[in-house]
């Protein structure tokens, strides 16, 4: 099938590349000139695992071809998917201008039938207002639009996509829905569904799963909180929680909050959306009031250690992405920690695999960074865990003991065991469980 996507972003190329991976003939659209040549010349500008081996087949076979040249890849192609930025508002609700305006060109290019396809997470009822927008300038005969939420993790985003859990496809043509089930029936191979439901409930279905898995998140962030207080381990209560298939083990890992390009929007856009609808969504607003104060939970612990006095403090920080298997820093608590101790008085050196390139935009020379894990150590007072990548489960603690002005860890992901921690003469503060002291 020959398809377009409008949009490079994280959405847009993965499911650029991944509809090529099936053989797809498929050209990726961005009006960001130099983002495209980049892609042309074979460069991939996000990191997410796998990719580049997808990337790299289907760029040299021919299937996957990128351009500044909307009005190209419209007559080339039946099926155009919108995968253009949502940002958030002042208000919280999410900005369509990218999406409606590329919308009203839409509406001029097409001249045969396609289908148009909502790939970015929207409102309810922005199918509407895409049509609106495509039909001011064209035959409404001559085209569908489509709402087909994503339901991506970063790090996981090519597995999520090639075998998905499901696949949701909101219209009310049976035209576009044929044309759908083509275009999807190769990811779906193993008998996982295709659920196919109207356009608004489509929009509402991402929402409400980014929603609840935020809910989750920040239910056990409470969990652990109190845990501390009354001298319970939270991994032992997120184990007796998870053994309950009504509940489930997955999102129950207690930290230093949610963050990323979906999550902390999406909750935002749907209480919105609730407000709108003269509808108080007082969960909603409670998840994003805990987890701005989860963000810095952290900071407190340290404060305390410090008896509030950071100032000529030097601390090591081991993970800056908002999760691992990612350079995405969008929300990333690390960003908030950073922001607090530096207020504080204190200073940083940190290291991620692959995300320091993009906190170098954010904080420039005003924290160091070191070429790996144990080169940010020397001269720190204690070091901090913030981002759970796999290379950090397993140090050398006599390596961090020996490097470290003093043996202090503060552990915002759990990623140690408290009493291996305590045989090693470390002082262990982390989330939801008794504090090791020295």
């Amino acid at each position: 099938m020959k398809v377009s996507v409008i949009g490079t972003g994280y959405v847009g190329l993965v499911s650029g590349i991944c509809f090529a991976e099936t053989g797809n003939t498929v050209i990726c659209v961005d009006n960001n000139a130099k983002k495209v040549e980049m892609l042309k010349d074979g460069k991939i500008p996000i990191y997410e695992p796998g990719l580049d081996v997808l990337f790299d087949r289907n760029f040299k076979e021919g299937r996957l071809t990128f351009t500044t040249n909307l009005a190209e890849a419209i007559a080339a192609t039946d099926i155009v998917f919108l995968a253009l930025p949502t940002p958030p508002g002042e208000d919280g609700s999410a900005d369509l201008s990218y999406i409606l305006g590329v919308s009203k060109q839409l509406g001029t290019l097409i001249d045969k039938y396609k289908v148009i396809v909502d790939k970015s997470t929207v409102p309810v009822g922005t199918a509407e207002k895409v049509h609106a927008a495509i039909v001011q300038n064209c035959d409404p005969s001559l085209f569908d639009v489509v709402s087909n939420p994503e339901f991506l993790r970063e790090g996981k985003a090519v597995e999520d996509f090639m075998k998905p859990d499901r696949v949701v496809i909101g219209t009310s043509s049976e035209k576009a829905r044929n044309v759908m089930g083509k275009l999807y029936e190769p990811f779906l191979r193993q008998g996982n569904p295709i659920y196919y439901m109207d356009e608004r409930s489509a929009e509402m279905t991402k929402y409400a799963a980014n929603s609840y898995l935020a809910t989750r998140i920040t239910f056990m962030n409470e969990i652990a909180n109190l845990c501390e207080l009354v001298g319970a381990n939270v991994d032992n209560v997120r184990l007796g929680m998870g053994s309950d298939n009504r509940i489930g083990k997955r999102f129950l890992f207690p930290g230093v909050g949610y963050g990323g390009s979906c999550f902390p929007k999406d909750v935002q856009a749907l209480a919105k959306t609730a407000g709108e609808n003269h509808y108080d969504f007082q969960l909603l607003k409670s998840v994003m009031h805990v987890n701005e104060l989860q963000k810095t939970v952290l900071v407190k612990k340290i404060k305390a250690y410090y008896n509030n006095d950071l100032a000529g403090k030097h601390f090591a920080v081991w993970g800056l992405a908002f999760k691992p298997d990612t350079d995405d820093i969008r929300e990333a608590p690390a960003l908030y920690i950073i922001e607090e101790l530096l207020a504080a008085g204190a200073t940083i050196t940190a290291f991620d695999p692959e995300a320091m390139p993009n906190v170098k935009k954010e904080f420039n020379d005003t924290i160091q960074y070191a070429d790996t894990q144990y080169e940010a150590l020397p001269d720190a007072d204690a070091l901090l865990i913030i981002t759970e990548w796999s290379e950090f489960r397993n140090p050398d603690f006599d390596k961090i003991g020996a490097l470290l002005n003093d043996k202090v860890i503060f552990d915002g992901r759990n990623l140690y065991e408290p009493s291996n921690i305590q045989e090693l003469g470390f002082y262990y503060n982390s989330i939801g469980r008794t504090t090791v002291t020295k």
